[in-house]
């Protein structure tokens, strides 16, 4: 399967198997489609606590013994030695930061004209802030070594975030508060300058998080995770991702993580169907480091929107079934941990796209 015909299929898929699960269910598809989206028509479930305490217990199984391993080889490794002196252009980055941050809390009339662009500033501060952390770090970084790379990422991450808008009309797990006076040509913009920005953020925090080996210790010999036949395992992920697809619109309560999960799914079959397996081949040899730091570097990214939503005037909020209580900010506690596999998700569609990005 060759790359443009493998993206044209992953394209189809992703577009046309939730609408046409709607259908099938003989739900209005045009609601779906509503854009700007303001109808609110998915009635999620309650609050649940034996469905809390049992994801709860999920995640924790899962990274508890990652966190273990690295608490017990944390001396393994010696400290970093910073490479080179805080850039200048990282403290412009500081100050630009500082000020978007004012500017996107509060409510001056002056600027009421441009308060719906105050986050996209924001990330681009934290972009050039951890490139240059990671350039003191390594003496190099995305934004002076690999420039051509870097600024690639921004068109691909504005195309890349709208389709998890689109999956999101099927389950409805957010929605925007200032959308409502918009006109259609006026939300893209407004939303599509701070998707842009979702890339880049977190594959530069990925590249930072590289440079203080000691986050990682003890992950590069850990439990090694073997496919005997991984094209065959590949065909039933993708049947298992494109009947969740399916199904995503008709049952929103209990399967809107394949909005997160189910994409990248696919991404992985194509790359094992293809022979071409991505980063994950080092898990077979037991190394997790980079698995670990890119769902590192969501998380941490999820932090920052999260908190810079709290404040901002064009802020989303969450409509999670059965765990929406006990809130970071906006987002459920236990939301936090969809983040984990779109630091993934990012990095594979980075590779699909740019390639190891070396220029």
């Amino acid at each position: 399967m060759k790359k443009t015909s493998a993206f044209f299929l992953l394209l189809a898929l992703l577009l046309t198997l939730p609408l046409l699960g709607i259908v099938l269910a003989g739900y209005d598809a045009a609601t779906y489609l509503e854009f700007p989206p303001r109808t609110q028509y998915v009635a999620h479930a309650p609050f649940s606590w034996p469905v809390f305490i049992g994801l709860t217990a999920a995640i924790s199984a899962v990274v508890t013994p990652f966190l273990r391993r690295v608490y017990q080889c944390r001396n393994s490794v010696p400290r970093t030695i910073p490479a080179d002196r805080f850039p200048w252009w990282g403290t412009v980055g500081i100050m630009l930061g500082i000020v978007s941050w004012i500017l996107a809390w509060t409510r001056f009339d002056w600027l009421a004209p441009l308060q719906l662009y105050t986050f996209t500033p924001l990330w681009l501060a934290y972009i050039i802030v951890i490139n240059a952390v990671t350039f003191r770090r390594t003496g190099r970084c995305l934004l002076t070594h690999r420039t051509r790379y870097l600024l690639k990422l921004f068109p691909l991450s504005a195309a890349f975030w709208w389709f998890f808008e689109y999956l999101n009309r099927f389950v409805q797990n957010w929605y925007y508060t200032a959308s409502d006076s918009l006109s259609g040509l006026h939300y893209f913009i407004a939303a599509t300058l701070p998707f842009a920005t979702v890339l880049p953020a977190v594959l530069s925090t990925e590249e930072c998080l590289a440079s203080n080996p000691r986050l990682t210790t003890g992950l590069d010999q850990f439990l090694p995770l073997r496919l005997s036949r991984p094209r065959l395992i590949a065909f039933i992920v993708m049947i298992f991702a494109c009947a969740g697809l399916l199904c995503i619109g008709r049952f929103p309560d209990l399967l809107f993580p394949l909005l997160w999960v189910a994409p990248l799914l696919l991404l992985l079959s194509f790359q094992w169907l293809e022979n071409k397996p991505s980063f994950f081949q080092n898990i077979g040899n037991g190394d997790w480091r980079r698995v670990c730091r890119l769902c590192l570097a969501a998380l941490l990214c999820g932090f920052f929107w999260e908190m810079w939503n709290f404040f901002s005037l064009a802020k989303w909020i969450y409509t999670v079934p059965y765990v929406s209580r006990f809130r970071l900010f906006e987002m459920p506690i236990l939301g936090y941990s969809g983040y984990l596999p779109f630091g993934l998700e990012c990095a594979v569609i980075a590779e699909w796209f740019l390639g190891k990005g070396r220029g």
